[in-house]
Order: structure tokens, then sequence, then C-alpha cells
């Protein structure tokens, strides 16, 4: 089984899914030629031509304007934007648009695509090229939000998104596209075992990456995309204090695996949640208030949630910024200890 990085994870996905289905295009800036500023869509325009993988203008609203016609009249259109942080100027077109076509035409008009985009710090690319946007977009009905955090995730994420009848946003978290980030030991290895050809994962599925060993106090932990790895180094240093976490990767937002949820936090009745995005209304809010509703009579600790800071994503300090494993620890060890 060969062994990929993200972003060679998400170039196999779409040609896999170009190679079986005609009616899948990709557009976007500087996808075609160049490849994409992350080099995900490389080599896509040398093999199905410019009709196929289009160069578009630098006009996010007309990239996903021209997408959501495109579907409305049987395309797959796989739409980029470079950088989350320029959704902006589309965010009419997404959620008034693309979010309610489905409803508004009474089930006459579908819009089968996806929009891809990196999210999150991790190569000091300063306020304008790190922000988290996700919980801007699981706020509006219509729209399915997803959030991989490891090559095979995102592959296999990918293409259940293109198969889907109704619109899928991919946050693609971008200090994992090929690994460890600046000198840090906590992100993903560059590179994991990733299958040929196609295989899907099921959207609206959290998975369990780290179980209970039966030794500790009990903590579960529940995160997405880059944070995951944060996550997964914090829970290892919480074993050394005598905690015992068990860590789940949403990988899905909207739908959530709100079962998954559940189960966890009844189980160990001490839940810290985490994401990279600022705090006030954050996804982890979310979480929080889900876990309250459903675990209240089981919880033995107040719902914690380490996040980023309600400030803009700083250039210099984005490490200060950016949640690392000790500031989850502190979480970690606060939510065990009380009683």
């Amino acid at each position: 089984m060969p062994r990929m990085n993200m972003v060679q994870a998400i170039n196999d996905a779409l040609f896999v899914a170009m190679r079986r289905d005609r009616d899948v295009v990709v557009l976007g800036e500087d996808v075609g030629r160049f490849g994409g500023v992350f080099r995900a869509t490389v080599g896509l325009q040398q093999e199905f031509g410019d009709d196929r993988v289009i160069d578009t203008p630098l006009a996010e609203s007309g990239i996903i304007g021209t997408a959501i016609g495109m579907a409305m009249y049987g395309l797959r259109p796989v739409a980029e934007i470079q950088f989350s942080d320029f959704i902006y100027p589309a965010y009419d077109q997404i959620v008034n648009e693309l979010a309610k076509s489905r409803y508004r035409s009474g089930g006459e008009f579908p819009a089968p695509m996806v929009i891809r985009t990196p999210f999150g710090g991790g190569i000091r690319g300063g306020h304008y090229h790190s922000q988290s946007p996700e919980a801007v977009f699981c706020h509006q009905a219509g729209l399915v939000v997803v959030a991989p955090s490891n090559p095979y995730d995102a592959k296999g994420i990918l293409l259940s998104a293109i198969e889907r009848p109704d619109p899928v946003l991919v946050f693609e978290p971008k200090r994992v596209y090929r690994g460890p980030d600046h000198g840090t030991n906590w992100t993903a290895h560059p590179k994991s075992e990733v299958p040929e050809g196609a295989y899907t994962v099921p959207i609206g599925t959290a998975e369990l990456v780290r179980t209970l060993s039966g030794h500790g106090t009990p903590v579960s932990l529940l995160t997405y995309g880059a944070m995951v790895h944060t996550c997964a180094k914090a829970a290892e240093l919480a074993q050394e204090h005598g905690v015992d976490v068990e860590l789940i990767d949403l990988r899905s937002l909207v739908p959530l695996d709100l079962q998954a949820v559940v189960a966890t936090g009844r189980k160990t009745g001490r839940v810290v949640v985490a994401n990279e995005a600022p705090r006030t209304c954050g996804y982890a809010a979310e979480l929080v208030a889900l876990v309250m509703e459903h675990c209240f009579d089981w919880l033995q600790a107040p719902v914690a949630r380490v996040t980023g800071l309600d400030t803009p994503f700083p250039y210099t300090l984005e490490n200060a910024y950016m949640p690392d494993p000790q500031r989850v620890l502190r979480a970690i060890l606060t939510t065990a200890a009380y009683n």
C-alpha cells in the first residue's frame, strides 16, 4: 500500500473521481497549469484538459457562483478556495444560494458540489491565511461540513463528498498537508498508508483515535482537523500524570456523530473539547452544549474547552495563539482533578 501525505492523498482522490466520472470538474485559482498553491491539483489539467480543470479569475464569488450553476445542470464541480480566509466574498453564494437550492426548488435542483479549502494556522501565514471559519458554515442548514485530520481520511472523505447529492465543504488542515511544521514534534507524520483506487470514509462518523487503557482517571477528548495531532500528544502526556484519555476525531462537523460524542461522555463523565478557532461561538461551544444536554447526569466535572483566542490570528505569535499540547494537557488535568 503506498504511503502519501495529505496533499498527495487529496490529489489522488481527484484523479480517481475524474477518471471514473466525466461530470466531475475542478475549478479555482491556479488549480490548472500551476497545480494549486499547495499542489493539490497538480497534473489534473494535463490529463483531463482545461475544460475540466479550469483556472479562474481571483473572484471567489464567481468561482462558487459558476460551480453552483454547473451543479444545477448535472455536473459535479469541485471548487477550490485557495485559503479559507478568502471564502467570505463567496459567503452569500454559499449560504443564500447553494445551501438553499434543493429546499427552494422543492427538490428539483439539488447542487452536488464540493468546496475544498485549507484552514487553520501552522504555516506562518498571518491573519489573512490562517483563520478557521468552519463554525460559520456549520450554522447554515443545507451544508455538510467535514474536516479530516490525516491522509487516509482526506482521500476517503473527499470521495464520499463528491458522490453526495448535496453540497459539502471540506476544510483541510494546511499544517498537516505535508507533515511536521516549524520544528514542532507534535504534528502528524508527513505520510501514512493510503489505499490505491476508490474507497470512501462515511461522512457523519467519528473515529476513536485513542481508547481507554483502564489505568488512571478517564477523560474524553473531542476534536478534529490538525488539533487531533495536538490532542494525541496531550493525551500521551496526560498518561504520565495518571490520566487515561479517550480521544475522538469527529471528522464530520455537520452531520455530527452525536452517538459517539454521547457514548464517550457517558463513559468517562469528564470531557474536554478542543478546536483552533476563536473561543466565542466556536464549534467547541456547540460540543460543550451537546455534552451538557445529553450527558449531564453522567458528568463528574464541568465540560472544558481549549480554543484559539478572540483576536485576529497573529503572525509572529501564531504558536501562542494555536492551542498546543501543554494547553490541552492543563485542561485535561484540571478536569481529571475536579471533584
